[in-house]
């Protein structure tokens, strides 16, 4: 079903080669209204050429990957410039994370300026579609929003000196109109829809309890939650060591994802993120020490309690299931069945010191990493989850711990992300600030580099604090003397007065003077 929506992305190139008149040659930026806008099926390929706008996989890695929990594994790429906090406004992630968003914001704006030019003989198709495109035009401006603070809001088709003169809208007002936009898209867009892969009412809802979250608007995040919830739609998949493989795709848990299709619509996880030893390009973004260690015991302590039964010697025995089934460690057995040693000195192409492209920590993510893409690691098709039931579950629960609500609808939802990986219940009565630390880290766990802790470490405001000193990486036996792992030339920095928002890139300030920086930038 989702080679609907993807053989249907790259349309715009088919139609912006026809002319052969060179004299009057079609512009190869849009659509031409001439050749367009006149179909049903035409609104269907114009909405499907701003899915492609969805996360691609080197950003979605990368989020986690310039965090506490993450590293950027190649010190010569763009997000180890970042994590470092050397860079400025230049910078090319700066920049293209704009771009891209802005790219798509003008694709749906064209698209709803333009779609009710069609002479249809299904409006309501029209309708469902211009929901769509809202919610992803939403999902765009939350990213902006959410890293940039101020920016342009831009809700219609303008002109290039138009765009020369665009100012900054104040986030809150942004924040609003990501608010109204998600919610009329969610009042048009059905539960669920048969070509799998478009936006529901569900991804809305869940977009919009994100938004509010960001926002620190916590009513409006617990009630959209608790309205994803109430569709009775969703619910999380029974294997969470299986959900992010080939056979769990489309799975009842998944509220949005991007599609690919091997050869197609491919994608290169798999050559992006793998051990080095399994044909992998450099393993771009590994895990940490701080993340392994926030995995609790089986048991449900932490390992840093004397109770827990954590032994040292052995760390990932009895473990929380999601260490192993989120990240690759000590005696896992890798794609292609061999046993993963990333340990000094081992010889094998995992071990830190093998090759530069070697893991530094020890650590490689294990999510999306499947037997299927090993003989071809560059042409992946697995779907990239950008948004599933267990983040509105925690949305939910962090939103009422915010407003000072703590019933047992907050822990009924931490607890049924718990539960379906035998982990026990939090039970008991608890303070704010403690349930506040349970839901944290039940995100930080939960969803391991899936795009959220370098947007989640921002709203905490606690970034200084965990991103300041070196970068840790395993535990492991030397000679009988327990070794921990300590990256050299990369020590991280956060700088609280300037980083928590990105700078509006320079090249765009340059083409227009109208727009203000951001503070220390």
């Amino acid at each position: 079903m989702k080679s609907k929506i993807i053989l249907f992305i790259f349309a715009t190139a088919f139609f912006t080669g026809c002319n052969e008149d060179l004299l009057e040659t079609i512009p190869n930026d849009r659509l031409s209204s001439e050749l367009f806008w006149k179909t049903d099926k035409d609104a269907v390929t114009a909405s499907n050429a701003v899915y492609r706008y969805l996360e691609n996989v080197n950003s979605f890695f990368g989020w986690d990957g310039m965090t506490d929990t993450g590293h950027a594994n190649l010190l010569t790429t763009a997000q180890a410039i970042l994590e470092k906090g050397q860079a400025d406004a230049t910078h090319v992630v700066f920049f293209n994370e704009w771009v891209d968003a802005y790219a798509g914001i003008r694709t749906a704006n064209a698209f709803l300026a333009n779609v009710d030019r069609i002479t249809t003989k299904d409006q309501a198709m029209i309708d469902r579609l211009k929901g769509e495109v809202k919610a992803l035009r939403a999902y765009l401006y939350i990213k902006l929003a959410a890293l940039y603070g101020d920016v342009p809001l831009v809700t219609t088709e303008i002109s290039l000196e138009e765009s020369r003169n665009l100012t900054r809208t104040p986030v809150a007002q942004v924040w609003d109109f990501i608010s109204k936009e998600l919610a009329d898209a969610a009042e048009v867009l059905p539960k669920t829809q048969a070509d799998k892969g478009r936006i529901t009412k569900g991804a809305a809802l869940a977009l919009k309890a994100r938004a509010m979250l960001y926002a620190g608007r916590y009513e409006e995040a617990a009630n959209a939650a608790r309205q994803v919830m109430d569709l009775n739609v969703y619910s999380l998949y029974g294997s969470y060591k299986n959900l992010f493989s080939y056979a769990a795709e489309n799975n009842q848990e998944v509220i949005i994802d991007k599609q690919f299709i091997k050869d197609t619509y491919n994608n290169n996880i798999f050559r992006l993120m793998a051990p080095y030893s399994q044909r992998n390009f450099g393993s771009f973004y590994v895990p940490t020490k701080k993340l392994v260690d926030s995995y609790q015991m089986a048991n449900g302590k932490d390992i840093s309690d004397p109770a827990s039964g954590f032994d040292p010697q052995n760390p990932y025995k009895n473990r929380d299931p999601r260490l192993r089934y989120s990240i690759f460690v000590l005696g896992d057995t890798l794609p292609n069945g061999k046993i993963y040693n990333s340990v000094p000195g081992s010889g094998t192409a995992d071990a830190v010191d093998y090759s530069w492209f070697a893991t530094q920590t020890g650590f490689n993510v294990k999510k999306y990493i499947t037997r299927e893409d090993l003989v071809q690691p560059e042409n992946g098709g697995v779907n990239l989850i950008l948004l599933r039931y267990a983040e509105v579950l925690l949305i939910y629960a962090e939103a009422k711990i915010e407003m000072n609500q703590p019933d047992q609808s907050v822990l009924d939802a931490i607890n049924l992300v718990r539960n379906r990986v035998n982990m026990p219940s939090i039970t008991g009565v608890f303070s704010q600030a403690e349930l506040r630390d349970i839901v944290r880290r039940e995100r930080l766990v939960e969803l391991a580099f899936e795009g959220l802790r370098y947007f989640d470490i921002r709203r905490w405001a606690i970034a200084e604090a965990v991103m300041a000193g070196p970068v840790y990486g395993m535990t492991y036996s030397k000679t009988g003397t327990l070794t921990t792992i300590s990256i050299p030339a990369s020590e991280r920095s956060f700088n609280k007065d300037r980083d928590y928002l990105w700078p509006i890139p320079q090249k765009e300030r340059d083409l227009n003077p109208q727009l203000t920086q951001n503070p220390g930038w």
